[in-house]
């Protein structure tokens, strides 16, 4: 696992031994930012929440093509050690915050944030989108013009709408699925 773009492309991730936790290939990565940067014109200056972080690579991802800062919720311990440890290789980490906490618990917390891209990559099946797509629209953590960007499994189901969030973008790779959301366009 690899930084793909920007001031940290080349740089190696450090991941988790075994299978437990499934990071976002290179290669679903970089077409998932093709996509972000077509609708978002880039990441410079971007305010990004990556949830159920993992290895971090998502945020860091953003924070190496130009984003502002990057929060990332990862509720294990394990795991925050990787993030710290992959921002501080990728020299990242002053535009990085850590919350160690359960990701529909730490959405609360978040209130009062506005975030123009928001990944969301629970385990595949347990049904973790629906509630955190929710409580990210019911929190308005999403700005006017942002992106959501949910990862599932091909079973998990997925509404198309949740309040003012709508899908516009929905592509599967494997066994994934990448889930593009914004915000309703006001009418006229």
């Amino acid at each position: 696992m690899r930084v793909i773009s920007g001031s940290a492309k080349g740089s190696i991730l450090a991941g988790f031994p075994g299978k437990d936790i499934r990071p976002t290939s290179d290669r679903i990565r970089e077409a998932i930012f093709s996509i972000l940067y077509s609708r978002l014109g880039g990441m410079a200056g971007k305010k990004v929440l990556d949830l159920f972080a993992g290895t971090g690579a998502m945020g860091i991802e953003a924070l190496s093509r130009g984003a502002a800062e990057a929060w990332f919720v990862e509720r294990s311990c394990q795991a925050v050690a990787l993030i710290r440890k992959n921002l501080g290789h990728c020299r990242l980490e002053n535009a990085a915050r850590i919350l160690a906490e359960e990701a529909t618990a730490s959405l609360p917390l978040l209130r009062g944030n506005r975030f123009d891209l928001i990944f969301v990559d629970p385990p595949y099946g347990e049904n973790f989108l629906p509630p955190v797509l929710t409580m990210i629209d019911d929190g308005g953590l999403l700005s006017e013009k942002g992106v959501v960007c949910a990862e599932g499994g091909k079973k998990d189901q997925v509404p198309e709408a949740f309040g003012s969030l709508i899908r516009f973008k929905m592509n599967t790779y494997g066994s994934t699925v990448i889930h593009f959301f914004c915000h309703l366009p006001e009418k006229d």
